[in-house]
This record gives structure tokens, sequence and C-alpha cells, in this order.
């Protein structure tokens, strides 16, 4: 293939803001807010769990004090209907007096035994319920840092991407002059190459894979013409010749 110097030259125009491209996607790619934000989110994810289920243990503990509280006021109502039957006189058999003494000191020993039971359950709902205030202080906190740090990353993304746009515009003003066929070599290269598909001779060294020519190779590449678009043998990129090549 054969193109004009001055278009190869410019193939290093095109490769420099190839590679600020590239830099710049790197740099989007890698913003430390990307690990920010997944370790943000696993913690807000996690805190979201707890939360839930630390307002159903709240629930089942609600429900269950509400049960407990239920069966002392029925054992409280059958006490006191009891207590009043005796008062009233109304009973006069001592053997009938008797059982219902009996179940009066029963019901009143029922009674003490299901309000401990009530005071266990209002502590552990006490527990219940300044966990989920904590774990929600902490949802909170998580849903804040998760919002900073979108917002940086947002940001960041709309200085980037504002660079990139006018880096583009300048690409398209140096690859209009560069010839079709020599840009499909060149792009063809770049994308074997790691991003680089043309690089410059200077002095003696090819600056894409950086080996040193040996005095018989660079004195094949001066007898080339100087419109003959030039390889490295090592790297196969497109070697583009200066005034400070050495050929």
């Amino acid at each position: 293939m054969n193109a004009a110097p001055a278009d190869q030259i410019r193939l290093l125009d095109l490769q420099a803001i190839d590679s600020k491209l590239d830099l710049l996607a790197h740099r989007r790619r890698s913003l430390p807010e990307h690990a920010e934000i997944d370790r943000a989110t696993a913690d807000h994810t996690a805190l979201k769990s707890l939360v839930v289920a630390a307002q159903a243990q709240l629930g089942d503990t609600t429900r269950e004090l509400t049960k407990a509280e239920q069966d002392v006021e029925q054992v409280r109502t059958r006490a006191a209907r009891n207590q009043q039957r005796m008062d009233s006189g109304a009973i006069t058999s001592p053997r009938d007096l008797e059982n219902l003494q009996h179940e009066v000191g029963s019901l009143a020993k029922r009674q003490s035994d299901l309000e401990d039971v009530v005071l266990e359950i209002m502590e552990r709902m006490e527990s219940a319920q300044t966990r989920v205030t904590e774990l929600g202080a902490r949802l909170e906190h998580s849903t804040v840092t998760l919002n900073e740090a979108e917002a940086r990353r947002e940001a960041a993304f709309t200085e980037i991407d504002a660079e990139v746009e006018k880096v583009r515009r300048d690409r398209e003003v140096v690859a209009v002059a560069v010839p079709e066929d020599l840009q499909k070599l060149y792009n063809r290269l770049r994308e074997q190459q790691g991003g680089v598909g043309a690089a410059r001779l200077y002095q003696r060294r090819c600056e894409g894979c950086r080996v040193e020519f040996a005095v018989s190779d660079l004195n094949a590449i001066k007898a080339e013409p100087k419109d003959a678009v030039v390889r490295c043998d090592n790297c196969g990129r497109i070697l583009v010749r200066t005034g400070e090549s050495g050929v």
C-alpha cells in the first residue's frame, strides 16, 4: 500500500486522538464510584432485608402480646365474676363455695403467670422496636450514601462524556483527511494490536512495540519509497517515518 507521507503522519494525529478516547473510556469504566456504588448497593440491599425481617419479628411479637393481653383479660374477667358470685351470698352450699374459692385462687395464679408472660413479651417487643428503629436509621444513611455516590458518578460521566464528544469532533476533522484505504488498515491493526494501529519510527525504534531496529533493517526501511506504507516486522503496526526517524 502507498500513501502520501503527509497522510501517514496524519495517522499519528489520529492515533493520538484514538488513544485519548481509549483513556477516557477506561477512565469512565474505572471510576472509583463504581466500586463505592457496588458496596453501597450491597449494604443497602442487606439492610433492607434486615429491616423487613425486624419488622416481621416486631409484627409477630405485637400479635403475640395482643393474644397474651387478651388471655389475661379473660382470666381477670372470670375471676372478677367468680368473686362477685362469692360476695353476693348467692352460693349457700359449702362445697360449691369451696370449689369456687379454689377456682378463684387458681385463676389468680393463672393471671399472675400470664402477666409475667405479658411482661416478657413487652420486653421482647421493646427490643424488636429498638432494632427496627436502629436498622431503619442505618438504611436511611445507606440510602443517602448510595444516592451521593450515584450523583458523583453521574457528574463524572457528564464531564467525561463532554470531553469525549469534543475529542470525537477533533477526530472527525483529522480522519476526513486520511485516505479511506489507509484508515481501514489502521483501524484493523488497532483492533488487533490493543488500540495502537500506527506508531512513529523514532531514533531506530518502533514506538509501538519499543523494538530497536538493526542497521540492516533501517537501511531496508530507508530504501522504501517515501509513499510506501511500512509495517514493523515485530508488531505489524504501520511504521510512520518522520524527520526524527533516522532514515
